[in-house]
């Protein structure tokens, strides 16, 4: 199969962990037998240091030609105080957007080998295993109008949180389609007690639900389902919420993973004409520029959004496997990165990265009897 993809680095840490994922790219398409079409452009900090903009021309064109898109990081120190338009941030929503990926999915897992590294209790982590979807192009991030006006005591801000029903009926599609493929339970969450927007959203869901009556609905309100990620994080399978909660939620998860590091993601769209779903993948994790170049970012989230990519934008499902059973094998015999608490010494980005590929090498081997 032919995989062609853009290649964006981003910022800090993203060009040290995206170097890793690429390795392993190359190396699984080596292995299984594909062609990779590979192009590489600018976003965020990096792209405003040298065009001037978050989001070249060059790259949305690079990004909308390629049927999936890898993406390192954004962000840097240097625009902190810029005016939004200039900030690394929004290079990352013109791509989504641009793309169309309405629906992000951030699975999030505990791995036996990292009980002892979450904050939470063993009992509580081991056996999570969730995938939160969220609304991707819509809602407070991208509502107008927007913006600061006015000076002194009249100063004031305003951002608005809005959906139409075609917004939220097409991720909670989404959400339910998962769900089937796994333990057929969807969470959706919102605040529905004080937010009209949340009252549709919560109608919506309600009607979508009804085409698939193989699955459960329940419904959670924000606050408390940010409590019971915490408390009761097993109960949920796919849990379902529009942008800001998302955002907000999918970091949280990442006391369960042990690591922020740790944690992958895939931001998917509409089919395309090669067959190939449109598809932006990147760690969760930001660009954590004070340890940037110093080759002891944690690349198994990068890595994991390749196992993502292979998986949902071109079908590949044994590769994808194989992608994931090398993670959790790496974890297990202990070579990773400092903010793993590894018992020994920890191991480098690359080290971690070369690790992955010898694993894959040797697992298809095995498959294939030689």
């Amino acid at each position: 199969m032919k995989l062609k993809i853009l290649i964006l680095p981003g910022d800090g840490i993203g060009v040290e962990v995206t170097r890793e994922a690429v390795k392993v790219l190359r190396q699984v398409s080596n292995v299984y037998g594909h062609e990779l079409d590979l192009s590489e452009g600018l976003l965020g900090g990096v792209a405003i240091q040298q065009t001037g903009t978050p989001f070249p021309d060059r790259t949305r064109e690079l990004a909308l030609a390629a049927d999936a898109t890898l993406l390192g990081a954004v962000g840097l120190p240097e625009f902190d105080n810029a005016p939004p338009e200039k900030r690394p941030e929004r290079g990352l929503l013109g791509i989504r957007k641009a793309l169309g990926v309405y629906a992000n999915l951030r699975p999030v897992r505990s791995y036996r080998a990292l009980l002892d590294s979450s904050p939470l209790k063993n009992h509580l982590v081991d056996g999570a295993d969730l995938v939160i979807v969220r609304e991707l192009t819509g809602g407070l991030y991208y509502g107008t109008p927007r913006g600061i006006s006015g000076s002194g005591a009249e100063e004031r801000a305003v951002n608005t949180m809005t959906y139409t029903r075609p917004e939220i009926d097409r991720v909670a599609h989404m959400a339910f389609q998962l769900a089937r493929g796994r333990r057929k339970h969807v969470t959706s969450v919102d605040k529905s007690n004080v937010l009209e927007n949340s009252q549709l959203w919560r109608r919506v869901v309600v009607e979508v639900a009804r085409d698939y009556p193989d699955v459960t609905l329940d419904h959670i309100l924000v606050d408390n389902c940010a409590m019971q990620l915490v408390l009761n994080p097993k109960r949920f399978d796919i849990v379902l919420t529009e942008n800001l909660f998302g955002d907000i939620l999918s970091d949280e998860g990442a006391v369960l993973a042990g690591s922020i590091g740790m944690l992958p993601s895939a931001s998917l769209g509409a089919q395309k004409s090669s067959g190939a779903r449109t598809g932006l993948y990147e760690p969760v994790h930001g660009s954590a520029p004070d340890i940037a170049g110093q080759n002891k970012a944690n690349p198994l989230g990068a890595i994991g959004s390749v196992a993502a990519m292979l998986e949902y934008s071109f079908g590949l499902i044994e590769e994808a496997r194989a992608l994931n059973a090398a993670i959790e094998k790496v974890l297990d015999s202990g070579r990773t990165t400092a903010d793993l608490k590894p018992h020994g010494k920890p191991a480098a980005t690359s080290e971690v990265g070369d690790a992955i590929c010898e694993l894959v090498t040797k697992a298809y081997a095995v498959a294939e009897g030689n």
